[in-house]
């Protein structure tokens, strides 16, 4: 979606300067988050706008955008901390769903024990 007034342009606007990424992500709104990501990460970010906005406009129900700026803005946030964690994150839970196993994975019975550890149990 473009045209006058559209999220998309580069104008100036009276909203406050993004916020340091050591603090917080990014306020919810569309132009503070495609700041924030790659090329490639505004493409996707695009993509799923403009659906949820179809969607809204289909059922006058705000909930998805809401959804989707609070979903975009963290990976937004995780991105600006750490570049290409999302892409990195992504591969994985490829990875663990193909093989059926995380491989960095530590086994359940050495977590419990850290745990009693933890707890002087």
């Amino acid at each position: 979606m473009s045209g006058p007034g559209s999220y998309g342009e580069r104008m100036a606007s009276p909203a406050a300067p993004l916020p340091d990424p050591a603090l917080a992500p990014p306020p919810p709104d569309p132009q503070a988050i495609r700041a924030c990501l790659t090329s490639a990460l505004a493409a996707e970010f695009d993509s799923e706008w403009d659906i949820v906005l179809e969607r809204a406009k289909q059922s006058k129900d705000l909930a998805g955008v809401h959804d989707l700026l609070n979903k975009w803005r963290h990976i937004a946030y995780m991105e600006m901390r750490d570049p290409g964690s999302h892409y990195r994150m992504l591969a994985k839970a490829e990875q663990i769903l193909r093989t059926g196993r995380n491989p960095d994975a530590a086994p359940f019975e050495d977590m419990q024990a850290l745990i009693r550890q933890r707890l002087g149990r």
